[in-house]
């Protein structure tokens, strides 16, 4: 049939199973939007306030459905804006596509309005990035940026289309979704289950690989075959069940000394699908030291990542569920494995070194209460997305996950601002599951225009405000290092937010005290309906354990006065 570029691209987007992109329309892009307005039956389009928030609520959806996110913007600053979540993707490994528009053929190269050379600007953070230049190509490009996207590691994929060939014309075919056929080194694997079976005190740490192959039944059948404890990086948090008597917490600078001392003891490292940034080795010198008396298994499906930051004793290249159940497979061949004085060592450092807070009056809101209470309330079956900074450590200490694909948050970039649009993205990829952000009140002000998207759409998203007046993660590095000189760090800002969040026509409630917790949270549940929950927290209220930079991850700081 014969259609034109703006067709073809909603087409072949249908062809990919998409069904839902967020974006924000532009001159670039009105014949795309003139498509997708024929076609409003078949595909969802989703306005938000911001193109980065567009791009960040593909993430979120992607993180939370498994599906690949899709985000449409339009040229120069349009397709700028997207840079930043096309960024945080990249580093956490996140499928989606991103489509920008540009300027007419003719006007390439000239300065014209509102141009830019997007595939230059994004070529270090996506995994490939294309411009069309032929109308006969747009389909088999954007079936391949699909293809791309979710192969091997994943990650995001630009596609920049000028606006005439969005105009264009030429004949299209649906075709069938070219299947991935992900493989491993099956002599590694076998090499690594001989090793597990012989450990005397395995130790396993699980990353973000786990959960974007859906590992997590894989991995909880690998620690209980081989009687080991797991830890989790941050990216990897939903891969075990958080209650599991095998989990540790995480491992690394906010990590559990529990996990250092595991890691530092053990024999055998099992790391499955996890690159060991510099946020869980924190030193990577004195991290090499700590672990030298254990052997390093490394799974991943990234060989650029062998040898990188910890040098592996043998490197398993494949997808991370695929190697975990072969080696399953193999060891559930053997006699039963028992470990009982190493996981009773485990137990006795657990008990010693528990995540704990000191409250300075009985009143005060610990962020500990704060989320074991709505974990209570919610019986764990929601969705968190997260800001970054102190509030996002918390959540990851605190908030006990029972379920794959339940939390969002950018690891690698680290982008304050994320957490909002990643939550619009879970909410409409999740229609029928409660999502939560855990917001600080500066990420917060990066973002609130969001709050109409909310209400646009009557998304029964909790915008959960940690209100501490500052910018707290810097503030404690200023306490710790920089002889408590708070440099621009004190917001000093008198936002009515319950205010704020009824002139964009969202619900609000406030919680002043920790005796107010409770019924506060189980009121904006109830709501189901778009709230803000503003929490009054202590500006001095730190995130412990802490690594200083440099420091061994065995060395945790575990006290601070304040």
């Amino acid at each position: 049939m014969l259609l034109n570029g703006s067709q073809i691209i909603v087409e072949t987007l249908i062809e990919q199973g998409v069904d839902t992109i967020f974006g924000y329309p532009g001159g670039a892009v009105l014949n795309i939007y003139d498509a997708l307005y024929d076609a409003s039956d078949r595909i969802r389009h989703i306005l938000t306030s911001h193109e980065q928030h567009a791009g960040h609520a593909a993430d979120g959806y992607s993180r939370t459905t498994g599906k690949t996110g899709v985000v449409l913007a339009t040229s120069g600053p349009g397709a700028t804006n997207l840079v930043t979540p096309i960024a945080t993707a990249y580093m956490d490994s996140i499928p989606m596509v991103a489509i920008t528009g540009n300027v007419g053929q003719s006007l390439l190269g000239l300065d014209s309005f509102q141009e830019i050379n997007i595939t230059g600007v994004t070529k270090p953070v996506t995994k490939a990035n294309f411009q069309v230049t032929d109308v006969t190509k747009l389909a088999d490009t954007i079936r391949e940026a699909f293809f791309i996207a979710n192969d091997g590691r994943k990650g995001p994929v630009l596609i920049d289309i000028p606006k005439d060939i969005t105009a264009a014309k030429c004949e299209f075919e649906h075709k069938p979704v070219k299947e991935h056929s992900p493989s491993f080194d099956e002599a590694a694997a076998l090499q690594a289950a001989e090793m597990i079976a012989a450990a005397k005190k395995p130790f396993i740490f699980a990353g973000g690989g786990v959960t974007l192959s859906h590992g997590e039944e894989e991995l909880k059948a690998l620690a209980g075959l081989c009687d080991a404890p797991v830890s989790l990086s941050l990216m990897g948090l939903t891969a075990i069940d958080n209650t599991d008597d095998r989990y540790l917490g995480m491992l690394g600078m906010h990590g559990t000394k529990t996990s250092a001392l595991a890691a530092a003891n053990a024999d055998v490292i099992v790391a499955v699908g996890t690159r060991f940034s510099d946020r869980v080795t924190c030193s990577t010198d004195s991290f090499a030291e700590n672990i030298k008396g254990a052997k390093v298994i490394h799974i991943e499906c990234d060989p650029k990542e062998f040898d990188k930051n910890v040098r592996a004793d043998l490197r398993v290249f494949g997808d991370a569920r695929l190697v975990t159940a072969f080696i399953n497979e193999q060891l559930s061949k053997k006699q039963k494995i028992s470990h009982p004085e190493w996981m009773s060592q485990i137990s006795e450092w657990k008990a010693q070194y528990p995540l704990q807070e000191k409250e300075s009056h009985p009143e005060e809101i610990t962020p500990k209460y704060l989320l074991e209470t709505l974990a209570e309330l919610t019986g764990r079956e929601c969705i968190i997305t997260t800001e970054v900074g102190q509030h996002q450590m918390w959540t990851a200490e605190y908030f006990p996950f029972k379920n794959p694909g339940t939390f969002a948050t950018s690891g690698g970039l680290g982008t304050m601002g994320y957490g909002f649009g990643a939550a619009i993205g879970a909410q409409v990829g999740n229609p029928g599951k409660r999502v939560i952000n855990m917001a600080g009140d500066g990420s917060f002000y990066m973002n609130l225009a969001e709050l109409s998207t909310l209400a646009k759409y009557d998304l029964p998203v909790i915008e959960l405000i940690f209100n501490n007046t500052v910018l707290g993660m810097v503030r404690q590095w200023q306490k710790l290092f920089y002889k408590e000189h708070y440099s621009q760090t004190t917001l000093e800002k008198n936002t009515d937010f319950e205010m704020l969040a009824h002139s964009f026509g969202v619900e609000a409630v406030t919680i002043e005290k920790k005796s107010e917790v409770r019924e506060k949270l189980q009121q904006a549940l109830d709501m189901n309906k778009p709230v803000l929950v503003n929490c009054h927290i202590g500006m001095d209220v730190n995130v412990l354990p802490m690594v200083p930079a440099g420091a061994s991850v065995t060395q945790p700081i575990l006290e601070i006065n304040r």
